[in-house]
């Protein structure tokens, strides 16, 4: 299996409109099977600096591969990259401190006490 993957492998690219293939050249096709050794899903958050400009060079070199040309069983697939929508996050106010009330002076409750 690696041996198939090392001489005819892709790189499955989740998209919005569904997966894509990326077809990498050899040397490529070794460095991401080291990548991906141990899991077959990873974010891009979760690679290195050089595996992601890899990924994005792949992308802007546009070596996708069609699916139907690819009979998309007969390739292995190296491994699959999670592109994932960023998560909404919502902005909350930062909160002013409570401003605390000092106690009142000694002074004060003395003479009270003894008047």
């Amino acid at each position: 299996m690696w041996i198939e993957k090392l001489v005819h492998g892709v790189l499955e690219l989740d998209t919005p409109i569904g997966p894509r293939y990326l077809q990498p050249t050899f040397v490529q096709r070794a460095l991401l099977l080291w990548t991906f050794r141990n899991f077959p899903s990873l974010p891009p958050q979760v690679l290195r600096t050089g595996e992601r400009a890899l990924i994005d060079r792949l992308v802007a070199e546009n070596r996708f591969v069609s699916v139907s040309a690819m009979n998309a069983a007969d390739w292995p697939v190296i491994g699959r990259i999670e592109r994932r929508p960023p998560a909404i996050t919502e902005i909350v106010p930062t909160r002013k401190p409570v401003a605390v009330a000092e106690p009142a002076s000694t002074e004060d409750n003395r003479e009270a006490a003894s008047a």
